[in-house]
């Protein structure tokens, strides 16, 4: 049985923990440097064009992102982080929202990391796995934007970030305009969200 992604709707948007909803059910979490591709990344996995509001504007998202698959099943868009523009006190603010969200929330089932295939394994991304590793948290690192480089170049970036990340996550190349890659998160994330 699979999700049905296209039913997929905004519910809320988050400011602080205490705004989420309910924790309840089974949710899973998109996260990324900001331009990384997030949120294209989880329009064109639900098949929903501009459910996820896309920018030009790096940072855009900083608001956690609440999106309803089914009843108590969830995708979260989290706030892209490490753009250099964003004033220092505000990075540090959705680090702090970041790092208490993946410690307190009992529902997360999975994370998408978004990296831009020609920019992967930031320190931002190194530092985030290191705080979702502890929790044995599954991991779907997708290297966004394949588009933009010839396929063997592109599979040459996934070996190498494979190859880092070993256990830590299964690594992926794809492309939200092509398509590449999708139906691969597709089915992962649909499995993390229905698992009892």
């Amino acid at each position: 049985m699979a999700a049905d992604f296209r039913r997929t709707r905004f519910v809320k948007s988050a400011a602080s923990l205490a705004d989420l909803p309910a924790d309840t059910g089974r949710e899973v979490a998109f996260a990324g440097r900001s331009n990384s591709g997030k949120s294209s990344a989880l329009n064109a996995i639900v098949g929903v064009k501009g459910l996820a509001r896309v920018s030009k504007t790096p940072g855009r998202t900083q608001l956690i992102n609440y999106f309803s698959v089914s009843e108590a099943r969830y995708l979260v868009d989290l706030p892209g982080y490490g753009y250099a523009r964003v004033p220092l006190a505000v990075q540090r603010q959705w680090e702090m929202l970041l790092g208490n969200y993946f410690t307190c929330r009992k529902t997360l089932a999975g994370l998408v990391l978004v990296m831009d295939v020609r920019r992967p394994l930031t320190e931002f991304d190194t530092r985030l796995l290191a705080w979702t590793t502890p929790l044995q948290l599954p991991v779907l690192a997708l290297l966004s934007k394949s588009d933009k480089l010839s396929s063997s170049a592109a599979l040459a970036v996934q070996r190498q970030v494979a190859q880092r990340l070993k256990d830590q996550a299964q690594v992926g190349v794809f492309s939200a305009p092509s398509k590449t890659g999708v139906e691969n998160a597709r089915q992962v994330i649909s499995e993390w969200l229905l698992s009892p």
